[in-house]
């Protein structure tokens, strides 16, 4: 591994007159654009929160100057400066920070959160390092497609002390991917010295990493520019991941009205004598090129952007829930699968096999799923029939999650294994504030095709960090779809849909279920998401459960009719979004409703479908609504205790026969 300190130097690009004034022009719109938008916030016409990066110019243009149309950069909440370097219109940023419907991203997104994917910019981000796993992402994009694409993380000093970029970078070292990590160190995290943050700096790191590390001066453009250009081009001749660490600084406050009262003054004079803008002018001025020229010329750009942005619409209060999703291709309900058994283990291996068959940009990751074929030995043998596109990964649940969004907006379908569904946790910011808002955040502007597939299986004394059953946390979150199926068949064929689909799905296996056999779908079986399925009809009591239980609910049904009480069992197959029009009209039908889950009961889905059965289904309601689930405590280990904490039969028979009498 190598470490160099790189300055001044000017091989690259010094004797190109036309470049330097490019890069002078650059800089000048990014420092023009950062003024104008604080005073602009200071006269309330920006609302929400402002951190700029005047000062910072330098590292950005440099950054970006050598980068293509093929190349990736995620950004920070500091990302002004990279956008408008990587090619975005100031005229949308103005639009987009004033909340307008011209936006960059439709007013949705903001000064923290502005993208255009379009232009290879996945993304300012307000969560500190959240786009370094997204830049692995978009980097093994790149090496899948072996299109010689790069990809650039920008991320401040303050991020190396976070798990996501250790997770991240540890990750692009073992798949040895195109990425540059490029550390902006401007000497402060929000309030606080970089020296009080950490006690490694970036060159002890990097050889943990393997990696080569370069340190350079952050205010000189063609330093920086020259660096990543060589950078650049080995990444493309196949070179592994780089870390960069560029020296500059920060003007004003973490945001727009910081007091600064953190920061010595004398500090912030000996650097704005380094102002990397006179410093490039100056070799302008030494070039016989007056600069005057294109500040007087990037001052009226910025005076008819702000005009433009003014004048624009605010987004309409009609169009609050556009580019939640992506709209989905509807699908017909399948007929009822009839081929020989098979298990629901072979259903998910045979789902995710057709799909890497039939789509290359379909590829798999995850703990343990490549040489070691799944801990439940569920992708055996796939890694050896698709090379590259069947991975293993670090334990790092939150730079693989990452590494799917990153890759999922770089048009590639990935599926993604958390091992427990109790490790979402550890995730959940990727999942949460990236995966399920980026489309509504760019204004429509990406989509993310990805599946995140994961397990649980409470019975079985595995114990509280093994057991949980979570889809209403996930359900919770617009954005993300949560399927649970509860058959072999509609295992296959919403795994199918699952991955063909647009959104970011989470697919929630039940481990217990993984040797129960039923009858074989064709391959081209399909199931739709967010559809229902009625298993057994009835005209007394409306039974409604997903996943493992719906075997428990259909014996109690069986049971029941014995008795003269017809149930009529739902299986609601997708958890999100809730099929609450099935829900309804066997309501409508029996007047009574009993809802059965393994998730505590407490705030789930019987919780939401009571609600829903309350407000939309009050007049056929003859009875209240009967809600079972886990009792609320953490899940037990010791058999005696689980017994009693998860519904049962008995429990669920003893709900239907007192919903029946009411």
């Amino acid at each position: 591994m190598t470490s160099t300190r790189v300055s001044d130097l000017a091989t690259a690009f010094e004797s190109e007159p036309d470049t330097l004034v490019g890069m002078y022009r650059r800089m000048r719109l990014i420092r023009q654009f950062e003024d104008r938008a604080s005073r602009l916030y200071r006269n309330n016409e920006i609302p929400g929160f402002l951190h700029l990066s005047i000062g910072q110019e330098a590292s950005a243009v440099g950054a970006c100057w050598p980068l293509d149309d093929r190349d990736v950069i995620t950004s920070t909440h500091r990302g002004h400066g990279h956008c408008i370097a990587k090619g975005i219109d100031v005229e949308g940023m103005f639009a987009e920070l004033m909340g307008k419907e011209t936006g960059t991203c439709r007013g949705r997104g903001g000064s923290m959160h502005i993208a255009d994917p379009r232009r290879g910019v996945f993304g300012t981000n307000g969560i500190v390092a959240a786009g370094v796993p997204i830049a692995v992402g978009a980097a093994t994009a790149a090496q899948l497609r072996g299109d010689g694409g790069v990809a650039l993380a920008f991320f401040g000093d303050g991020a190396v002390a976070q798990g996501m970029f250790h997770e991240a970078a540890n990750l692009a070292s073992v798949w040895q991917l195109p990425v540059i990590f490029f550390c902006e160190n401007n000497k402060y995290a929000e309030f606080s010295p970089s020296a009080t943050q950490t006690r490694a700096s970036l060159a002890d790191r990097a050889p943990g990493y393997a990696m080569d590390f370069h340190q350079v001066d952050g205010n000189d453009v063609v330093a920086v520019a020259d660096l990543v250009a060589r950078l650049a081009g080995d990444l493309r001749a196949g070179a592994g991941p780089v870390l960069v660490e560029a020296e500059t600084y920060r003007w004003h406050g973490h945001y727009e009205g910081d007091p600064l009262k953190y920061r010595d003054p004398g500090e912030l004079a000996e650097w704005k004598e380094r102002d990397p803008l006179i410093r490039l002018a100056g070799r302008l001025r030494e070039l016989g090129e007056d600069p005057a020229a294109v500040d007087e010329s990037v001052e009226a750009e910025i005076d008819a952007a702000v005009q433009k942005a003014r004048a624009a619409s605010q987004p309409s209060p009609e169009t609050l829930h556009h580019f939640v999703g992506v709209p989905r291709e509807p699908v017909p309900e399948p007929a009822d699968a009839a081929g020989e058994a098979f298990r629901t283990m072979d259903a998910v291996h045979r789902a995710i096999e057709h799909e890497l068959e039939t789509d290359d940009s379909v590829f798999l990751a995850g703990i343990d799923v490549g040489a070691g074929g799944n801990v439940f030995g569920l992708t055996r043998g796939l890694a050896g029939k698709y090379p590259g596109r069947v991975r293993d990964t670090p334990i790092s649940e939150s730079a693989v999650i990452g590494a799917a969004v990153g890759a999922a907006m770089a048009g590639l379908r990935p599926i993604v294994e958390v091992m427990y569904f109790d490790f979402i946790g550890v995730c959940l910011d990727q999942l949460m504030n990236q995966a399920a808002k980026l489309r509504f955040m760019t204004g429509g502007a990406v989509s993310l095709p990805m599946v995140v597939r994961t397990q649980f299986g409470a019975g079985k004394s595995s114990g509280s960090q093994h057991s949980q059953s979570l889809e209403a946390l996930l359900a919770h979150i617009p954005g993300l779809t949560v399927v649970m199926p509860s058959t072999p068949a509609d295992t296959y064929g919403l795994l199918r849909a699952a991955i063909r689909d647009p959104n970011p799905v989470v697919f929630v296996e039940n481990r217990l279920m993984y040797g129960r056999k039923g009858p074989q779908p064709p391959a081209s079986h399909l199931v739709p998401l967010g559809k229902a399925a009625v298993r057994r009809t009835g005209t007394d009591v409306t039974l409604v459960s997903y996943s493992k239980l719906v075997h428990d609910c259909a014996d109690v049904a069986e049971e029941l009719a014995a008795e003269g009480i017809s149930v009529e069992l739902i299986d609601l197959r997708t958890i999100a979004p809730l099929d609450t029009e099935t829900v309804l009209r066997s309501l409508a039908k029996t007047g009574r409703l009993v809802v059965a889950h393994q998730a505590v009961g407490e705030f789930g889905v019987g919780a939401e479908l009571a609600a829903v059965a309350v407000r939309e289904g009050f007049w056929t309601l003859d009875a209240p609504v009967i809600r079972l689930g886990a009792e609320r405590t953490p899940a037990p280990y010791s058999p005696s205790l689980e017994r009693v904490w998860l519904p049962s039969k008995e429990t669920i028979a003893a709900a239907v026969r007192e919903a029946a009498a009411a």
